[in-house]
């Protein structure tokens, strides 16, 4: 009779933190997800000895046999899955070797554990696949949608993580040694084509998940060997989110909605980390679906509707011969033989990209941009000196700057100024953000844009006037029927554009 193994997966005690009278440790956050399928719980806890909150993960722990068992299928592995050279040296080839390792993992926990219910045999093959060519306990990090960035500045302190809602945190988890985080930083590289080594000891790469990874190795980095991941929002930014979460109010909204719909050009500009590419893309929900996009970026961020006709294109970095490269200069300069309405940029840096983008502009296309500044002011500074140094009589052709701001002490995000960019170059402040009143208000009136839509358009003030009125209607539906993905909020703004007064009777029932 054929023996089987016995084992059992039990769950660590979940951390239920309340505040006691003199402990001093408060709860903040307490929530689960699933990385695979493995259940992660999450607290997030401030303490009286750190000057931080703390994030605590917690996952199901496995018995010391079951353990044993699970090493021996991970040594297998050898034996199972044959590699060629080829397979080893070509990046292209990673994501069909992994699929293989997957497979054969699969195969040999349901040979050692028969008896498993698929539940069980799921989570078991998840920590076999994580401790075979995963990052270790980092993978459960990646697969919190809370989490934007997660940092590894060495091996002598834990991992940090900045969270969507509570800024900079403080993991439990630390990597074993310095090569540890260098072999994790090398598996990386090897994905994407990349080299990480004495003679290269920085990599700034792409991964297909569309995630930005950063490593650096000891002694360029001097304290250790760094890893910083950026994560791919899963579900983007929409302008319902945006209002929801009162980044910006609906009369804001519907003054840009406006603006767009008459091909206005316009450049979204903030500090770091304010979210000018997320504002830029829930902006994109804007455009007619019977227009030609074309996006263009050195990092894959965007994420238009379905239904729109979108080109999405990005930049290449060079070889190891460094040859190959394609710059956004190339791709700005391709994309005007694609006869675009519109063209997306991920950020302006140098001269010659904001020459070529100010050329679209003159030709008749529609664009639209990021760019690293506080304010209306500090944009047109930046446009009009080096390294950029724009003509100041090229400028009013962009017609309309969004600045986005970030409290960097609470972390909320706010439109921070809305305005338009006179003939003269100088920025006219239409709507403002009161830090106090944490609101946005009307400052100036409009002399730029409304005119200028009214001498191509031949639209009346008063018939303006009842425009924003009705996409104020659209956008409060929007965030009442809590409409807050791509697609959905594509279609609404296709309806509106297909048949608006049948979209408006259908809001009103």
């Amino acid at each position: 009779m054929k023996r089987t193994r016995r084992f059992r997966v039990h769950h660590r005690k979940q951390h239920h933190v309340t505040k006691h009278a003199g402990s001093g440790v408060t709860v903040l956050e307490s929530y689960q997800f699933f990385a695979n399928n493995i259940p992660v719980h999450v607290t997030i806890a401030r303490l009286p000895t750190d000057y931080v909150p703390i994030y605590r993960i917690s996952t199901p722990g496995i018995t010391a046999t079951t353990a044993i068992v699970l090493e021996r299928i991970r040594k297998d592995l050898i034996n199972e899955v044959q590699l060629e050279i080829s397979d080893i040296t070509d990046p292209k080839r990673s994501t069909e070797i992994e699929q293989r390792f997957e497979k054969a993992i699969e195969q040999l926990v349901h040979r050692h554990f028969p008896d498993a219910d698929e539940k069980t045999l799921g989570f078991l093959t998840a920590n076999v696949i994580q401790r075979s060519f995963g990052l270790g306990e980092m993978e459960n990090l990646m697969h919190d949608e809370h989490l934007e960035e997660v940092a590894v500045n060495s091996s002598d302190e834990p991992i940090w993580v900045y969270h969507r809602k509570w800024g900079w945190l403080k993991t439990t988890i630390r990597l074993q040694d310095e090569d540890q985080i260098r072999h994790y930083a090398s598996m990386i590289g090897r994905k994407v084509g990349r080299q990480l080594n004495l003679l290269e000891p920085l990599m700034d790469a792409n991964l297909k998940t569309g995630d930005r990874v950063n490593a650096t190795l000891n002694p360029i980095s001097a304290q250790g060997n760094t890893i910083t991941l950026r994560k791919f929002a899963s579900k983007p930014w929409t302008i319902t989110d945006m209002i929801a979460n009162k980044t910006i109010s609906v009369n804001a909204a519907a003054f840009i909605w406006e603006a767009l719909q008459y091909e206005v050009s316009a450049l979204v500009s903030g500090g770091t980390a304010t979210g000018k590419t997320s504002f830029l893309n829930s902006l994109s929900a804007f455009f007619p679906p019977n227009q030609r996009i074309i996006s263009i970026e050195d990092t894959r961020e965007l994420q238009l509707p379905r239904f729109l006709q979108w080109v999405p294109m990005v930049t290449r970095l060079p070889n190891q011969e460094g040859k190959g490269s394609i710059t956004m200069l190339d791709l700005m300069v391709n994309s005007l033989r694609m006869r675009p309405d519109r063209i997306l940029v991920g950020e302006i840096r140098r001269q010659r990209e904001a020459e070529v983008l100010f050329e679209a502009i003159h030709t008749g296309h529609s664009v639209y941009a990021t760019v690293h500044a506080n304010n209306a002011e500090e944009t047109i500074t930046r446009l009009t000196n080096p390294p950029i140094q724009i003509p100041k009589s090229m400028l009013p052709a962009l017609s309309m700057i969004i600045c986005q701001y970030r409290n960097r002490r609470s972390g909320i995000r706010r439109t921070f100024q809305v305005a338009e960019i006179l003939d003269s170059g100088e920025p006219n402040v239409i709507m403002q953000y009161d830090l106090r009143r944490d609101t946005m208000s009307t400052r100036n009136r409009s002399r730029s844009i409304l005119n200028t839509i009214h001498l191509y358009t031949g639209v009346t003030p008063r018939e303006m006037r009842s425009h924003l009125h009705e996409k104020e209607r659209v956008l409060k539906y929007l965030v009442k029927d809590n409409l807050n993905t791509v697609d959905a909020v594509g279609q609404v703004m296709a309806d509106y554009y297909a048949d608006p007064e049948s979209l408006l009777r259908r809001i009103r029932s």
